[in-house]
């Protein structure tokens, strides 16, 4: 799908939500077409692809037809969409994927997880991600970093000024900034976030 047709998939959908068609929870993708469009151009329809809450595009760029990926979100399905057919799964909970994702590809299979910030710093990733290194399997971490964790500040109870680790190097002494990755199963990307955590409209702070 082009950058363009993404837009107006989640455009379509923010409708579907506003106007009451959609009864359950709806995360929607935006601000991060480009990074994906490039992502998945290295990734083959055989592999194995897993994803969070917030993974319409996913699935789209995955080859699931839009049509049968609107009915599940019409369904309630926005944060669990499981396509096995596409070799597309999905969980809701924070790092649950990762898991899955590493058993899945201990099988020889060729997985991409896609995971949050928030999600980067909890210690199931730096498990899996360590153990995934060590044996060699094949398998890919990307990290979508929009800053939040929900709509909490990521840097904000890590207190990244003072942490370092065997996976990232902290960017100068500004506390406020992201690590960058530096091992070779993990890539990252930053984009900004053109829908709010939850539904669709303004992200307003009170």
């Amino acid at each position: 799908m082009t950058k363009q047709e993404l837009i107006d998939f989640e455009a379509a959908i923010a409708k579907e939500f506003e106007a009451g068609h959609i009864h359950a929870p709806v995360h929607l993708e935006g601000g991060n077409e480009d990074a994906l469009i490039d992502i998945f151009r290295g990734i083959s329809p055989d592999d194995y692809v897993f994803g969070t809450h917030r993974s319409h595009y996913k699935a789209l760029l995955h080859g699931v037809s839009p049509e049968l990926v609107k009915r599940e979100i019409l369904a309630g399905h926005s944060i669990s969409l499981q396509f096995p057919e596409y070799h597309f799964f999905t969980s809701a909970i924070v790092g649950g994927i990762i898991p899955i994702a590493l058993g899945v590809a201990m099988t020889g299979q060729k997985c991409w997880v896609f995971i949050g910030d928030m999600a980067a710093e909890t210690g199931i990733f730096k498990e899996c991600s360590k153990y995934a290194d060590r044996v060699n399997l094949p398998i890919r971490f990307v990290i979508e970093k929009n800053g939040f964790s929900v709509d909490t500040p990521i840097w904000a109870p890590w207190a990244p000024r003072f942490i370092t680790s065997d996976l990232v190097i902290w960017d100068g002494d500004d506390g406020h900034k992201m690590p960058h990755l530096v091992d070779k199963r993990i890539r990252e990307y930053d984009y900004d976030r053109t829908y709010p955590h939850q539904g669709s409209g303004k992200w307003v702070t009170f």
